[in-house]
């Protein structure tokens, strides 16, 4: 399908010349906190889209769920008093048709429905010629092909006004996080999806106040095309994600702080002439670094056919631990991050055991192997 480019977010990041800013609570806990919400955060003067959960997925029954249909009616009153376009969650055809009956203008599908196909396909036939915007939001685990399998549904549904939700992936392993950022995934979406917005969410990824202001900068940077951000007017009350939601006002001195820096194309000559230079030294090292890999690879089929001729295993656990710590000295001597360096020799490695593997048993393996430590 041909990149759709005249669609609702675009025209917004056009009008405005910045970045999209999404905020609204959560949940729709009452009529009350939902005006007093909308109503704080119009006077800012910079939120372009009002955000709200209605239906609330939740891990375990007994929690707060949502308050369902009964609040969408205050969606309505929203955008009626405050004039901003307002945004809710949907996970099945029938929250679609009661969004569409209430005027809601977007929509967004959550990442626990972004990871089941035969949800978003029952979504994307619901919202088949409705012409009603639609974000779609980065499933639970680190998987960039369900999120891409969930815009391709809404294309070829004939859903081209989409833009795309960075939320955090969820992790194993010990984080600062509530869902892990995995910076490289998103970028690789938006490769795919160079025509889609993409959005990111420093509430979900982070889980606490205090990280939404370097998350949101960290995403400016990268050239997110936006930023939806919880706010509740009592957040310490909240119903639901109490810990990630900030007042309005709260939110507004967020959102001053944030610096917008520009696309290179739009610098001065010195700075274009200077960073195509640096390109280009990059461009040498990158070829010399690949060289290396290269030579280091012929090197470890060498000791594989040796291996082979002794009868020797492939693991070999006393080595892994000398390379990854020897490694990691060498980066911290270099001034090189030592935790990068780490990440990388893993990589390095499972290639490794992977070519190994390949020569000991004298047929090909695909991708790397999850064998374990052990060169």
């Amino acid at each position: 399908m041909l990149p759709v480019t005249d669609t609702f977010f675009t025209r917004m990041l056009a009008k405005k010349g910045q970045p999209l800013l999404i905020a609204g609570p959560c949940s729709a806990e009452t009529e009350e906190q939902v005006m007093a919400t909308a109503h704080g955060l119009k006077a800012l003067g910079k939120i372009d889209l009002f955000r709200a959960g209605i239906w609330k997925p939740r891990t375990r029954p007994g929690s707060f769920e949502g308050m369902g249909a009964i609040a969408l009616p205050w969606l309505q009153r929203v955008k009626a008093e405050t004039g901003l376009p307002t945004a809710i969650e949907v996970a099945t055809p029938r929250h679609v048709e009661e969004a569409l009956r209430h005027g809601i203008d977007v929509l967004w599908i959550g990442a626990r429905t972004t990871v089941n196909p035969f949800a978003v396909q029952e979504l994307a036939d619901a919202l088949a010629g409705t012409g009603v915007p639609v974000m779609v939001k980065n499933p639970v685990n680190p998987d960039v092909a369900l999120w891409a399998g969930a815009l391709e549904r809404m294309e070829r549904a004939g859903i081209t006004d989409l833009a795309a939700i960075h939320r955090g992936f969820s992790t194993f392993a010990p984080s600062r996080y509530r869902n892990a950022p995995t910076w490289i995934l998103p970028i690789e979406l938006k490769t795919r999806f160079p025509h889609i917005p993409l959005i990111c969410d420093p509430s979900h990824i982070g889980g606490r106040r205090d990280l939404l202001l370097p998350i949101a900068q960290k995403a400016l940077d990268l050239d997110y095309d936006g930023l939806i951000i919880e706010s509740h007017p009592d957040p310490d009350h909240a119903l639901s994600d109490a810990e990630q939601q900030v007042t309005p006002v709260r939110l507004g001195e967020i959102l001053d702080a944030l610096q917008y820096r520009g696309n290179a194309s739009e610098s001065s000559p010195e700075f274009m002439n200077h960073a195509e230079e640096l390109r280009q030294k990059m461009d040498v090292a990158d070829r010399e670094i690949v060289e290396a890999l290269a030579r280091r690879m012929a090197l470890v089929e060498e000791l594989a056919e040796y291996k082979k001729e002794n009868n020797v295993k492939i693991l070999q656990l006393d080595r892994w631990q000398e390379i990854f710590h020897t490694r990691q000295e060498w980066a911290s001597r270099l001034h090189v991050n030592e935790k990068f360096v780490g990440e990388l020799y893993k990589l390095i490695h499972l290639e490794s055991i992977r070519k190994q593997t390949e020569v000991l048993n004298g047929r090909p393996v695909d991708g790397p192997t999850h064998l374990g430590p052990g060169l």
